[in-house]
């Protein structure tokens, strides 16, 4: 059970890197929300299953936990790019 915790704990390390990487690498900050909502949304969720497997008695809190996150990560990411499009920040020249 633990190897199984261990792989979930690396692709979720693996998604949360990802996700940092692509809020340092991309142009605007619409990309930037984009990436960083999706693999750390995931990496978050593969996580939090990891940690399932090395303390299974914990498998309601994690479950309310991975729900609040797939409820709230799109929300205030949407959120956020609706304030930034308001306030008048374009995206980037080469995206049009």
């Amino acid at each position: 059970m633990q190897l199984i915790g261990d792989i979930f704990f690396l692709s979720g390390t693996i998604f949360l890197f990802l996700g940092a990487l692509g809020l340092i690498r991309m142009p605007d900050v619409y990309n930037r929300i984009q990436a960083g909502t999706k693999a750390v949304t995931l990496g978050s969720i593969l996580t939090l299953m990891g940690i399932f497997f090395y303390f299974p008695q914990w498998w309601g809190h994690l479950c309310l936990i991975i729900l609040f996150l797939l409820f709230t990560n799109p929300v205030s990411s949407s959120a956020l790019a609706r304030a930034f499009y308001r306030n008048g920040i374009s995206v980037w020249t080469k995206t049009k």
